[in-house]
């Protein structure tokens, strides 16, 4: 059974998607807000799905000074969870461990695939709501032949890393992610596997595309993300000939 890994940084002001509320209409704290709705999404999705959902956020002391607060990440996240899935009691909640963003990622992988048997190890970064029940499952019948699977994002990036074998972890993450773990597999003869790609938000001409395709989706009568979907709508963020704006 492969087990997906949600990256959850706490949803506070400033430290999800820093580059967003710059180039976005959306300030600080409703960034955190759709921060937050992404991963109730996500959880929702994996928690459907046929994967075990483990949720590594990043402790206190791994945040800037200017991120603490007097709650902890873990009792946010939790909060999180217990509003995204059906029994809250079945997710796995654990403090990311590492340096940096890869470290923090090999420590977990190499730790679920060696220490506890784990078929396959998915990582999400958390950057697109579009996560579905489909397309985790079809990402574990995808690690039955391959040792990595990449989910690409816009520039390089992944919103979905799975790995059946381990890589150097060293800089794993360094972007563009997804040329890094492709060459890194392929230094391993390891057989990679790609998912579609998809739209993520960390800055606004990404979130532009996001909203445009969850509009669409609406139009269309198709499945959206509930959480993400709610908020863009509450927000009013449209796109038209202008760009990304406010209704």
């Amino acid at each position: 059974m492969t087990t997906v890994v949600l990256l959850a940084d706490p949803p506070r002001p400033g430290l999800r998607f820093p580059d967003l509320a710059a180039t976005s209409p959306l300030n600080e704290s409703e960034v955190a807000e759709l921060a937050g709705a992404i991963d109730r999404d996500a959880m929702r999705a994996i928690e459907r799905s046929g994967a075990d959902l483990l949720v590594n956020y990043r402790p206190e002391d791994l945040l800037d000074e200017a991120h603490r607060t007097e709650v902890s990440p873990e009792a946010e996240i939790r909060a999180l969870a217990a509003d995204a899935v059906s029994d809250v009691g079945e997710v796995r909640f654990e403090p990311q461990v590492g340096s940096t963003p890869s470290a923090r990622v090999g420590n977990t992988v190499t730790h679920l695939l060696r220490e506890e048997g784990a078929r396959s190890v998915a990582v999400l970064p958390g950057t697109t709501p579009f996560i579905t029940r489909a397309g985790i499952d079809s990402a574990a019948m995808k690690h039955r032949s391959n040792d990595v699977v990449l989910g690409p994002g816009p520039g390089g990036s992944v919103y979905y890393a799975g790995f059946s074998d381990t890589v150097d972890f060293t800089d794993a993450m360094t972007p563009p992610a997804l040329n890094t773990i492709a060459e890194l597999a392929r230094g391993e003869d390891h057989e990679t596997a790609f998912l579609p790609t998809q739209p993520t938000v960390r800055t606004g001409d990404e979130l532009a595309s996001v909203v445009a395709e969850l509009r669409a989706r609406v139009a269309a009568g198709r499945a959206v993300p509930d959480f993400t979907a709610a908020l863009i709508e509450e927000y009013g963020l449209i796109v038209d000939e202008d760009g990304l704006t406010r209704q």
